[in-house]
């Protein structure tokens, strides 16, 4: 979990770009950002930041920051409640505008993440990717990506991971620059926030999925990751 200004193998433009984009951003959104911080300790105490391990570039595992959007309930058995019940108000008006990624234009400054680039998910979905869909690690985790500006979680998980893979691919700076803006009209528009009739994704079972399909428990959750 090392922070590095340019990290091994990352493309010193994307890099560059990255930075020239998020230092000014960051003194722009203060303002914001402390906003943020005081709703949600003020609607939902401590911690204000969601913390949680996730695979990064080459799957090397960073810490990734986010604004809280749930609270800590749990049942008699001390398991958390679903999604569902969990999320607040002010957690579903922060995710709807995408202000709960904010946070996590840190991890862009610490060389983690880049702007542009495939969501980091659950490190448990390591070992259920297939070999093809492993590669989108070949790339910086980004805030925003290829899979985010085509339905976000609207897209079933094989789809998603294609795009990403298409991305790894393809990418290049002209693409960041379309994404990005793209993803700014989605955000204003609300689009693709969660999937119908859920709070957050569904979670990605992989290779478990036929095994799941055959029992009759249901109801995985992505342990609030969108």
């Amino acid at each position: 979990m090392s922070v590095r200004l340019f990290p091994s193998g990352v493309p010193i433009q994307k890099r560059l770009f990255d930075l020239l984009l998020t230092i000014p951003g960051l003194f722009l959104i203060s303002p914001l950002l402390a906003v943020v911080a005081v709703l949600v300790r003020w609607r939902m105490g401590r911690p204000v930041l969601f913390r949680q391990l996730r695979p990064g570039y080459r799957e090397q595992p960073f810490m990734l920051f986010k604004f809280r959007t749930m609270l800590e309930v749990r049942d008699e058995q001390g398991d958390p409640l679903p999604d569902v019940h969990r999320m607040t108000r002010l957690g579903h008006l922060l995710r709807s505008f995408s202000l709960d990624e904010l946070p996590e234009l840190i991890n862009v400054l610490r060389g983690e993440m880049s702007l542009v680039g495939p969501r980091p998910l659950l490190m448990q979905y390591l070992e259920r990717y297939s070999p093809e869909q492993r590669r989108r690690h070949d790339v910086l985790p980004g805030i925003t990506g290829w899979a985010q500006i085509h339905g976000r979680n609207e897209v079933i998980w094989e789809e998603k991971f294609r795009l990403d893979v298409w991305y790894v691919d393809h990418g290049s700076l002209w693409l960041d620059v379309k994404i990005l803006w793209r993803t700014l009209w989605k955000v204003l528009r609300r689009e693709g926030i969660r999937q119908p009739g859920e709070a957050t994704a569904e979670e990605f079972l992989g290779l478990l999925r036929e095994e799941t399909d055959r029992s009759p428990l249901t109801s995985h959750r992505a342990d609030g990751e969108r």
